[in-house]
């Protein structure tokens, strides 16, 4: 049964019971939507708006590290099945999604097992991500996989001396690509902070700041506008892509929902980084609010007519150039507006989060047949022309819980942590291991409180 509207405006209102109740039910149907991804041979196909999958898409490497992180946690959470879905994903990236002869990952294969060309930096820092959380579940295979995917990615895909990772290798690692990519790195960012988090090594926090700085640096040179596009030489490439305005994952011009997903990602590594003073974390905060501001100044209702939504993309004034709703742009909205409220006790951000669930309970939901949709048009109707169907479950899962977690750590450990501390405490019952908690909540500041306590 879909996820029914919510009639009581508390259900948007971030730390009520009814959020609370509201974001552990649209976690459920997400998770009871996405049982039929598993490929015969292994991964994720693509899902389609009822469920089903779409064999024409492929079985892709990015989607079935998704599917691997989101049934990660919802083994945590107790969902059924859950552990044997993790494994149909491991089972792809130890198998034929894995070129045995050059190393890495392939971008994807067709179901008939041919693989697509080249070796993607976006695609290896998801691989690390789908294995850290498989290994916290403790799955099959998963700590190898993690071993082989961090070796992978540091040789070929970081660079130590820059401080960021490169983007795309043909097949067999003998030419890379001069194009240089924030949303690589961004995600490259959020596998970093895991594996701090998983590992115990601080080394990855240490690199994941390092991008992060960059990308600061850029934006605020940039109006807050974070350049996407870069030559070899890490030279903005402002133009990038003016023939191809709507790509996938190389859009022209701004995105604001990087702009808001980067503000969540810099300001949980700066809670987290103990190497850093006071004066550094407060610094990295402003940058991640004047970030969050930038982006729904210009991505939000700015379209014409002001119909909520956030436009895909803008110009480098703020005009949109892209007007259609990406479901992920909420989904990242809600992420970063909950922390940013219970990290600067700041009303608006938490009026934002109102307005972010709102929106997506309105025009994303879909109360039918389950999950979001994932592309909407200027007037909120659903299309298909970048995102047909419902791919994966990835950010829209997301944001069902990290509005309930540690903002300083990320998603699949915080929730671990979570869970195995409900189930420790004595007494607990089923209702406690589903995962009623409450939202913390920081005190204004909260660079400086955070510090003063590590």
């Amino acid at each position: 049964m879909a996820l029914q509207h919510q009639t009581d405006p508390a259900a948007y209102e971030l730390g009520t019971d009814e959020n609370r109740e509201f974001l552990k039910a649209a976690g459920q149907d997400l998770l009871a939507f996405g049982h039929n991804f598993p490929a015969p041979q292994g991964g994720s196909l693509w899902l389609n708006g009822d469920g089903t999958t779409d064999p024409s898409q492929g079985i892709q490497t990015w989607i079935t590290c998704r599917m691997a992180h989101v049934y990660s946690m919802g083994a945590m959470l107790g969902h059924p099945g859950s552990e044997e879905l993790v494994d149909a994903a491991l089972k792809g990236l130890t198998g034929p999604l894995k070129d045995e002869e050059n190393g890495g990952w392939y971008p994807q294969i067709a179901v008939d097992g041919t693989p697509d060309p080249g070796k993607i930096c976006y695609t290896h820092a998801f691989v690390m991500l789908a294995a850290s959380s498989a290994a916290l579940i403790g799955r099959p295979s998963a700590k190898e996989l993690l071993d082989e995917a961090i070796e992978t990615f540091l040789k070929r895909f970081w660079n130590e001396d820059e401080g960021l990772a490169v983007d795309t290798w043909n097949t067999e690692f003998t030419e890379l690509d001069p194009y240089r990519g924030v949303n690589a790195n961004m995600h490259t960012t959020e596998a970093f902070l895991a594996l701090a988090d998983v590992l115990k090594d601080e080394t990855f926090r240490q690199r994941a700041g390092r991008i992060a700085r960059h990308v600061v640096a850029w934006a605020e040179k940039n109006e807050w506008r974070i350049p996407e596009h870069f030559t070899s030489e890490w030279v903005p490439d402002l133009e990038y892509n003016a023939d191809n305005k709507d790509d996938q994952f190389k859009p022209y011009g701004a995105t604001p929902g990087h702009g808001i997903e980067w503000a969540r990602l810099i300001t949980q590594y700066a809670l987290s980084d103990k190497t850093i003073d006071p004066a550094e974390k407060q610094r990295l905060i402003d940058a991640a609010e004047k970030l969050f501001d930038r982006a729904v100044a210009d991505g939000w209702a700015s379209c014409e007519g002001g119909k909520p939504g956030i436009a895909y993309t803008t110009d480098w004034s703020g005009r949109p150039v892209v007007t259609d709703r990406m479901h992920w742009t909420l989904a990242e909205g809600v992420n970063t507006s909950a922390t940013l409220e219970k990290v600067t006790g700041k009303r608006e951000y938490g009026e934002w989060y109102a307005r972010f669930w709102q929106y997506i309970d309105d025009s994303l939901i879909d109360h039918e047949l389950g999950s979001w949709f994932h592309q909407l048009d200027l007037n909120n109707k659903v299309i298909g022309t970048v995102w047909p169907g419902k791919s994966d479950l990835y950010h829209a899962f997301q944001a069902t819980l990290i509005p309930r977690l540690d903002p300083s750590v990320s998603v699949a450990p915080a929730l671990k942590a979570r869970v195995d501390g409900i189930n420790a405490t004595p007494g607990a019952n089923a209702t406690a291991r589903q995962l009623r908690f409450d939202v913390g909540r920081f005190p204004v500041n909260v660079a400086l409180a955070i510090m003063s306590c590590m």
